[in-house]
């Protein structure tokens, strides 16, 4: 599990030092951060794949990432605290300002604390450097080299996964065909949506009826999906329950459609599950009655994963626990994050929901 992270001079976040539970709902009002913490946390999905300078120049470059501006602050600083086989391992990163207003590294590092087993390997505690002054991790190159503290930190940060389903347009990735064999897992944009439920209908059954019967909770005309081969290809065809004629992805509405992505990602098989699933609003464009199952496989799914969500729904955070809670406000010119203690909301809870004592803004995370 990811215990603690540690971020300086991200975006709108000046400073964040922030303990992580099973499940985190972010709640706050539009600008306040919460997009930034998931956006830091899609800058590490892109440079574990190598494409960090690819990120920085879709991003806006290095101006736009650094806390207003580089001469205001010159570097972003993070530090991701995992928990693994009881051992607590560490990733440390400094990106600085360099010429072409892009950031390279001026500092990455992995520890380990404690010593620990892994894969039938003895792991002895160390820190390693991996240098300074390159564009890209060097995570992938020290794993593949055989350091195994940079193997099980390439693990972990690879399963470390950001999605956006926000996208559902006629050209979305996920309305159209898609290559057969990509099913390892569910892709950023569920691209790949077809040929992962096509995967799971022919070797988790299990899974795939209970992803299908959830999604009639939501969507009551759907019946099943069908799902065909054609060549190496294969769209995410459907049956209506009242007929025989086959419908096409681009005949689901943008909110189904969407729910459909979340069940299929919280309900794959729980050895296939993200070690960390980062959602930014799940709750665009879903009924009050489809928020609540979305908000039931969100909390079933973080007893064998970890989550990370941010809404701005009321209606969908009466679902969850104080502690589950953290509120982001924006202060001046940076973005603060606190994590709700429930015994101070005792006398409130016993009257409102915890929706309702957000919209009277009791806790933070509020645009009054």
């Amino acid at each position: 599990m990811l215990q603690r992270v540690i971020i300086n001079g991200f975006k709108s976040i000046k400073t964040m030092d922030i303990e992580l539970r099973p499940l985190n709902i972010l709640i706050g009002a539009n600008g306040a951060g919460k997009s930034n913490l998931i956006s830091f946390f899609k800058m590490l999905n892109e440079m574990m794949a190598g494409r960090l300078q690819q990120y920085i120049g879709i991003s806006g470059y290095a101006q736009s990432l650094l806390h207003f501006g580089a001469k205001i602050t010159p570097q972003i600083e993070a530090k991701l605290e995992f928990e693994f086989h009881d051992a607590p391992y560490a990733y440390n990163l400094r990106l600085f300002h360099a010429a072409g207003d892009t950031l390279i590294f001026a500092e990455e590092t992995l520890s380990l604390e404690e010593a620990t087993f892994w894969e039938n390997r003895f792991l002895p505690g160390t820190k390693d450097s991996l240098g300074a002054g390159h564009q890209e991790t060097k995570i992938s190159a020290a794993a593949h080299g055989g350091m195994q503290t940079s193997q099980v930190i390439e693990f972990l940060l690879n399963r470390c996964r950001v999605y956006h389903f926000h996208d559902t347009s006629s050209t979305a990735a996920v309305r159209q065909s898609c290559y057969v064999d990509d099913n390892r897992w569910l892709m950023p944009d569920a691209g790949n949506l077809a040929a992962l439920l096509l995967r799971f209908r022919e070797d988790h059954s299990t899974a795939y009826q209970r992803i299908v019967k959830t999604i009639r909770l939501i969507a009551p005309f759907f019946d099943d999906f069908v799902l065909v081969r054609r060549g190496h290809h294969v769209i995410l065809n459907w049956l209506h329950k009242e007929s025989d004629q086959v419908f096409g992805p681009h005949q689901f509405s943008d909110g189904t459609l969407r729910a459909i992505c979340l069940t299929t990602l919280l309900l794959q098989p729980e050895d296939e599950l993200p070690a960390l699933i980062i959602v930014d609003e799940p709750e665009l464009g879903l009924h009050p009655y489809a928020l609540n199952v979305v908000a039931a496989m969100f909390g079933k799914a973080s007893y064998h994963t970890q989550i990370l969500i941010s809404t701005q729904s009321t209606s969908f955070l009466d679902n969850f626990n104080p502690e589950d809670v953290i509120t982001v406000d924006r202060v001046g010119k940076e973005s603060q994050f606190k994590r709700l203690h429930p015994e101070e909301l005792e006398s409130w809870l016993e009257e409102y929901s915890l929706g309702e004592i957000w919209e009277k803004n009791i806790i933070g995370g509020s645009p009054h």
